[in-house]
């Protein structure tokens, strides 16, 4: 089989993957084994029983959504790569990358600072595992059978709108603050930081893709808002179920769904504008 390799037509480094591309290699290079753990230690021993049981629950789903999507994400480079797109290929590499580190970090914070070395799977409920063990899993992978522009659709929605852009980017956002708030846990705000600006720009490719697809064939937009649809109240489901049974929630987090409907709304609108004529086919994407 001949293959043709697009590096030797060049590379569009003005298209909005290869920045995203750039700014991985600016801003994506930091080693979870380098952030200092050392007063996390300490606060970890002076929290309440609630506190530390929250931020275990908490970091042990972190921990396994990251490795669930370091799994999930082969079939849609392999697909991007089939269909020649270099520039898009080359950001991922770096996204896979970051994943891998994303899922490093949390499980060093559960290891070296909760002490966390038994079986954590007790913390992944339900409809957590219907979201990530069943919906991630079979969209990404059903790319390998049928690559259409719907089936990227519906794994872009549930990979980086739903997975990456609801719950992920909340919970960080979410803790980050309200640990800020009281200046506890230094190490695993840093961590908290440097996942949030790399998901930022998971986000961004995701939101790119669609628009991508919609401008080519703006059918695909009825399977955006389908699989919103389909996945929104599952998402919501997941965090409900993260809180129940604390009285207050510790720590004061502020309120989720708000937050989280807003960035959601905000990358439907840009995915919509490009559909209705309104918006540029180019996005600008998300600033770190």
């Amino acid at each position: 089989m001949t293959r043709e390799l697009a590096s030797l037509a060049g590379i569009d480094r003005d298209s909005p993957a290869f920045r995203l591309y750039e700014k991985a290699k600016r801003l994506g290079v930091w080693d979870p084994a380098a952030i200092d753990f050392t007063t996390d230690r300490e606060h970890w021993a002076s929290l309440a029983d609630d506190e530390r049981d929250l931020l275990l629950r908490s970091c042990t789903l972190f921990l396994a959504g990251e490795e669930s999507v370091v799994l999930d994400l082969l079939p849609l480079m392999d697909v991007i790569g089939k269909e020649g797109r270099l520039e898009e290929e080359l950001f991922l590499t770096a996204f896979l990358w970051e994943e891998g580190k994303h899922t490093e970090f949390f499980r060093r914070f559960l290891d070296d600072v909760a002490g966390a070395h038994g079986d954590l799977t007790r913390f992944c409920r339900e409809r957590y595992r219907e979201l990530f063990h069943d919906e991630l899993p079979r969209a990404m992978s059903a790319l390998h059978e049928d690559p259409s522009p719907h089936a990227q659709a519906r794994a872009l929605v549930t990979y980086t709108l739903i997975v990456e852009g609801v719950l992920a980017e909340t919970g960080y956002h979410a803790f980050f603050t309200a640990l800020e708030s009281r200046s506890l846990l230094p190490g695993l705000r840093e961590g908290l930081a440097l996942v949030k600006r790399d998901e930022s720009r998971h986000i961004a490719y995701g939101v790119y893709v669609l628009t991508r697809l919609i401008r080519d064939d703006p059918a695909v937009w009825d399977t955006v808002e389908a699989r919103l649809e389909e996945l929104g109240p599952l998402a919501l489901d997941v965090a409900n179920e993260t809180f129940a049974g604390y009285r207050p929630i510790p720590f004061d987090l502020p309120i989720l769904v708000p937050y989280a409907a807003q960035q959601l709304e905000k990358r439907r609108a840009r995915i919509a504008s490009v559909r209705t004529g309104v918006g540029p086919i180019e996005l600008e994407l998300d600033e770190d």
